[in-house]
């Protein structure tokens, strides 16, 4: 089960930050530059570097005049009383400042730790976040439910590589410190951590939750999408199952799930984070595609539906806020999710999908096959190619009744793309093509 529990920080640890707060109280102050310094390096603040100087000045002051003369009494004023308040300020402050930055010491100590980074490694899938949406870019990622996913740089294989616990494609160990994270400003309200990730920022905001940019322990960039529906132990158990199934898909046009975490307040997944805008925030702001990019992002997304639906899995939300157009081509991102969700958000009256990419059956509440994801690919790539979806996107009911009886003019389409797209488009599930001989049908 793709489950990990963070685990606090253990009583030694306490005890060691306490005793490191205690030092400016037991030298008088003078250990104090020694201490704010040490928690200048170990929690990579820039801040704390500035206090750590001014004590040192303090410090420095007082020691420098208590040499210069035999007797504090021959010390002139106002020097006297500057220098015995420079003593209060690096004693008493010190105190006080080491104090206060107590907890975030043990925090930064415990996650820094091999040990504890093992201990949270259960036999299954890796660990996981906290919180994030259409799980990638705004993970609405994204979009209209955030677009999760923005992936970390060049697909390398990075040195720090576990094998995956189903025998598939090597993932980064994420829960490795190689690096300490940065500091980004958050805004008001966002959480610091999701689990073991530090966020850095939103990405956005939908009905299934919200999608965050975080720091990985590695520091590595990931995308944290957080999950509000999933509230109850059977629909999180029923998501980690789905999730699990999810990380069999090959990875050459979709965004790796990397972690995965069903326990406290809300369930979240984590995954590789992509950097580039969806296809939606692409067209919205540049125009349609010409032929040869949509018949690029045809042939990509085809493909990476044929690995989806290859591990068993339907999509059940393709669409163009959950495609993200990275430095190394198209990935199909939130796949495996919908389904979880599906079986949630039905009985509460909530809809799983956007209208105007939905299938037939969907809108019928038939059964749901691979042949939807297909349907949907089409209807995203005559978005891709005029900049609006086929069927429109006014009315619920309007857009629903031109789903189920509407046939969409092709002519905007490049000519080799107008047939396949067309059966893609068939209102009979049966009529469809598979993912795998759309994407035969692009190349020749």
């Amino acid at each position: 089960m793709l489950n990990s529990r963070t685990r606090g920080p253990s009583g030694l640890a306490w005890a060691a930050a306490v005793l490191w707060a205690a030092l400016p109280l037991l030298t008088c102050g003078m250990l104090t530059p020694l201490t704010i310094g040490f928690a200048a390096f170990w929690l990579r603040s820039l801040w704390q570097m500035i206090a750590a100087a001014f004590y040192t000045v303090c410090a420095g002051s007082f020691l420098i005049f208590i040499f210069a003369y035999d007797n504090f009494e021959d010390i002139p004023e106002p020097m006297s009383s500057l220098i015995s308040l420079a003593l209060v300020v690096t004693w008493l402050g010190g105190v006080i400042h080491s104090a206060i930055l107590v907890p975030r010491m043990v925090r930064a100590r415990h996650l820094s730790q091999p040990q504890f980074m093992a201990k949270t490694h259960h036999p299954g899938p890796p660990p996981s976040y906290i919180p994030p949406p259409d799980l990638r870019q705004s993970p609405a990622s994204r979009h209209s439910a955030p677009d999760l996913h923005q992936s970390p740089a060049p697909r390398q294989t990075p040195p720090d590589l576990r094998r995956s616990p189903f025998g598939h494609t090597p993932v980064p160990d994420i829960h490795h410190r190689t690096t300490a994270p940065t500091h980004h400003q958050r805004n008001p309200g966002e959480p610091e951590w999701i689990g073991h990730y530090r966020v850095l920022r939103s990405l956005g905001r939908g009905g299934q939750g919200a999608v965050y940019l975080a720091q990985a322990p590695n520091g590595a960039r990931v995308a944290v999408k957080v999950l509000h529906d999933l509230v109850d132990e059977t629909a999180r158990a029923r998501f980690a199952r789905e999730v699990e199934v999810a990380r069999r898909v090959a990875t050459f046009s979709t965004a790796r799930v990397l972690d995965v975490n069903i326990s406290g307040q809300h369930a979240y997944i984590v995954s590789e984070y992509v950097e580039g805008p969806s296809l939606e925030q692409l067209v919205r702001n540049h125009g349609p595609r010409d032929e040869d990019s949509l018949t690029r992002l045809a042939l990509s997304t085809a493909g990476a539906l044929a690995a989806i639906h290859k591990a068993g899995i339907v999509h059940r939300d393709f669409k163009p806020s959950n495609v993200l157009i990275g430095n190394d081509g198209p990935r199909v991102i939130d796949f495996g999710i919908a389904r979880a969700l599906d079986q949630t958000t039905v009985t509460s009256g909530k809809m799983v999908g956007t209208p105007p990419y939905m299938s037939p059956e969907q809108l019928t509440g038939a059964v749901v096959g691979a042949s939807s994801d297909v349907f949907s690919w089409g209807v995203t790539m005559m978005f891709a190619a005029t900049g609006r979806p086929a069927f429109g996107e006014d009315t619920v009911p309007a857009v629903f009744h031109r789903v189920l009886t509407f046939h969409p003019d092709l002519s905007p389409l490049p000519p080799g793309l107008r047939k396949i797209v067309g059966a893609c488009l068939q209102k009979a599930p049966e009529d469809r093509p598979v993912a795998a001989d759309v994407m035969l049908a692009i190349i020749h």
